[in-house]
């Protein structure tokens, strides 16, 4: 807490204890009010004047400092057992608070972590999916995560089982950082299977959750994990998922906040690439099939830490697209003559110029004239 000290943040933790003042409520209070404390040293009057705040919820604010004995025990016990931890509590108005984080609606107004915050989270992605992953999707989730990982990129995700726990482990893998954002308290680690994958994000890593200590890993605490998953990244990649998945839910929270969203393509008739065909489906989502394709998308937001080192998507040509290519240079040539130097007729060079444009290797010009990309 370096920029909201102890006292307002026990009074901080005492506007989150009073039914219905949430996040939102909260920073709108604090647009008319100093600080925390002082939102309790105001009049009803005063409470009232501000938007969204009812008689009610003006009676309650003002009848909640019976409580700040109770919450400042609360505070101080959390701030040992953190400390027993070597984590710590980070606000909203931290300088270590995320600030792609700090641009979602809702935003988290405290934050539990277990490491610390770099420079490198600014340009992070998030990659998400089924607990019950097929070999396909668990194959393409390394792919995509040791790629990320070796060009600078930090994988987060959810440390759930399945496509989570693959994209931890291979980001780690290849010397990767990575993020694991949870939906219980620090010291629940959940799955239990994944003690010793908790321990070396913590090494390497960042731990975080929005819940207190002791808090179980109930239901409800997920969807609420999965806004601040896509909301620490530059995009959210969805490797496979059912059409009611939480991955899903993590897409939806992604498009609202105005971030990228790819999904990878899967076989039809096959549950979990039921909600990523979805997400393509509805153009939601930019299909993808290689970690090139995110990298090359995203690559003026992540060009601070991946430079020029993008590699190029692969791309499969048939020995006459192979034949046209070899014949382009960067200069446009119209169609007539390419036609003429790979002895092919109009109309069937045509057909394979359309073919490389449609995978993108070349572009077409006015005139009838095509370069390479």
């Amino acid at each position: 807490m370096t920029n909201l000290d102890l006292a307002n943040y026990i009074y901080l933790r005492l506007l989150l204890s009073i039914d219905g003042i949430g996040p939102g409520k909260i920073l709108t209070l604090l647009n008319h009010f100093e600080s925390p404390q002082s939102i309790f040293s105001s009049d009803f009057n005063s409470l009232v004047r501000v938007d969204k705040i009812s008689n009610t919820l003006a009676n309650r604010i003002l009848t909640a400092h019976r409580s700040i004995t109770t919450i400042k025990e609360i505070v101080e016990q959390e701030l040992e057992k953190l400390e027993k931890l070597s984590a710590k509590v980070i606000t909203y108005w931290d300088v270590e608070y995320p600030l792609l984080l700090k641009k979602i609606y809702f935003p988290p107004l405290i934050l539990y972590t277990l490491g610390e915050f770099s420079e490198m989270d600014n340009y992070s992605l998030a990659i998400v999916g089924t607990r019950q992953p097929t070999n396909y999707g668990r194959s393409q989730t390394e792919k995509f995560a040791s790629e990320f990982a070796k060009q600078n990129i930090v994988v987060v995700s959810g440390m759930a089982r399945g496509i989570d726990s693959i994209a931890h482990k291979s980001a780690l893998k290849n010397g990767g950082r990575t993020i694991a954002v949870i939906g219980s308290g620090l010291d629940v680690i959940y799955p239990p299977e994944n003690k010793k994958l908790y321990a070396e994000i913590m090494d390497s890593g960042l731990v975080i959750s929005e819940y207190e200590l002791g808090t179980k890993p109930d239901a409800q605490n997920f969807p609420k994990r999965n806004r601040i998953i896509s909301g620490l990244t530059q995009g959210t990649l969805v490797i496979e998922t059912g059409l009611n998945g939480g991955a899903m839910q993590t897409a939806s929270y992604a498009l609202d906040q105005n971030r990228e969203i790819f999904a990878l393509p899967g076989y039809i008739g096959v549950k979990q690439s039921e909600g990523t065909n979805k997400l393509i489906q509805k153009g939601e989502a930019k299909l993808v099939t290689a970690p090139e394709d995110v990298l090359v998308e995203l690559e003026f937001k992540l060009k601070p830490v991946i430079g020029q080192n993008i590699p190029k998507p692969t791309i499969e040509l048939n020995i006459f697209e192979e034949k046209i290519i070899n014949s382009l240079g960067t200069e446009a040539v119209h169609i007539d003559m390419i036609a003429d130097n790979c002895s092919m007729n109009t109309a069937e060079c045509l057909v394979h110029l359309l073919s490389l444009e449609f995978k993108g290797a070349i572009k077409q010009l006015p005139g009838k004239m095509f370069a390479v990309v």
